[in-house]
């Protein structure tokens, strides 16, 4: 149910779950491997999660959902956040390449993830409450953080979709591109990220998700400022600046 590719430094972990790759107890599983697997290879700079097809997800399994008892769906529910999280807090950037549906849990993917780039194609939702039920990967917790509480009630409540242009004037996501420039957009996206310091930029996400805790978050960033100031990679990247020159960061 996962392809993975790489371009450079650069995995591209694929979601291959026809038609629309639905999210089940195996996917999970594979993603967590891969996620696993990637998150020992100290070489890679950025991961970007895409769909196969028409669809990045278009939602959860709903016939493996159906018949779930409460227990059984809060073991489900708690499996997808353990997983989200993980994702939020990856090492490296992650940016979600959305060229189709995200929906439901897919939606909460590309959430979790530390960019969003969308194709013009592309349509967002959570209509998780149609189903008589609620987002349970996180959707009601980020999505506010990302576009505001009205608006997140006003999704979530309605179970509306909506397509990318609109997400991209409410902040959902961060670039907005032809469906025929799509790819190239976003290796570009990646690549230049990927030319910075890797452990500025990853000490750099990490006081960033501490912004949702104000009391912690100013601490945690004094705490990588001072971490950034006991690498290599500093002096390397402030010596080539002062010096015109471009940094070969050693990523110590």
């Amino acid at each position: 149910m996962i392809e993975l590719e790489k371009e450079d430094e650069i995995p591209i972990v694929k979601l291959d779950n026809p038609p629309l790759n639905a999210i089940c107890t195996e996917l999970l599983d594979s993603l967590e491997k891969t996620l696993d697997l990637l998150e020992d290879d100290e070489g890679i700079k950025v991961v970007i999660i895409e769909g196969v097809g028409k669809a990045f997800v278009a939602g959860a399994d709903i016939s493996e959902m159906k018949d779930m008892s409460p227990e059984e769906a809060e073991e489900f529910s708690k499996k997808g956040q353990e997983l989200f999280n993980k994702i939020e807090n990856f090492p490296v950037p992650v940016i979600a390449a959305v060229d189709g549906y995200a929906l439901g849990g897919g939606m909460e993917l590309a959430m979790a993830c530390d960019m969003i780039v969308a194709s013009d194609r592309s349509v967002f939702g959570q209509p998780e409450v149609g189903l008589g039920i609620i987002p349970g990967y996180g959707g009601t917790q980020r999505l506010p953080r990302i576009v505001g509480h009205k608006k997140a009630k006003e999704l979530i409540f309605t179970g509306k979709k909506i397509d990318a242009e609109e997400a991209y004037e409410i902040g959902l996501i961060n670039k907005l591109v032809d469906t025929e420039n799509f790819t190239d957009e976003v290796m570009e996206l990646s690549k230049t990220i990927s030319k910075n310091g890797p452990l500025a930029v990853k000490y750099a996400k990490e006081a960033i998700n501490e912004v949702s805790h104000l009391d912690k978050g100013f601490d945690k960033e004094v705490e990588m400022f001072k971490r950034c100031f006991e690498t290599q990679d500093q002096k390397i990247g402030m010596d080539a600046f002062l010096n015109k020159k471009e940094p070969e960061f050693k990523g110590k």
